[in-house]
């Protein structure tokens, strides 16, 4: 695939997104991803938890308390996709990407923190 001229010396950006709760990061591919992986990283931490459990499991206002304590706010259209979409509902996407970074697919340069959700 062609890569923009841009990106072609220091590898194409690629968001990988955390939770609502937990930090993104921002990689570039490397030519190790290109050759071993077709230039395929992974695009997020991936669920721990199925959506149906997480509702049956998590509580909503437990949920909200933790993001407010980490000082992240949140606007939601329903309270189901907060317990849906929580943080324990998710792999640790740290533990993710520095695998990534470490087969050398993919090169963590920036990680990111929520301020703010909006969901649905």
């Amino acid at each position: 695939p062609l890569i923009p001229v841009d990106y072609q010396t220091i590898g194409q950006p690629v968001l990988i997104g955390g939770t609502m709760g937990t930090c993104s990061y921002v990689l570039t591919g490397t030519d190790k991803g290109m050759k071993d992986t077709f230039g395929s990283t992974c695009h997020g931490a991936g669920r721990a938890m199925s959506r149906n459990r997480s509702r049956n499991t998590l509580d909503y206002k437990q949920v909200l308390d933790k993001l407010g304590k980490k000082g992240i706010s949140i606007r939601v259209a329903s309270p189901k996709l907060v317990m849906e979409e929580a943080p324990e509902s998710y792999k640790n996407v740290t533990d993710v990407v520095d695998s990534c970074h470490a087969a050398g697919i993919s090169k963590k340069c920036v990680k990111l923190r929520p301020l703010a959700v909006v969901k649905g």
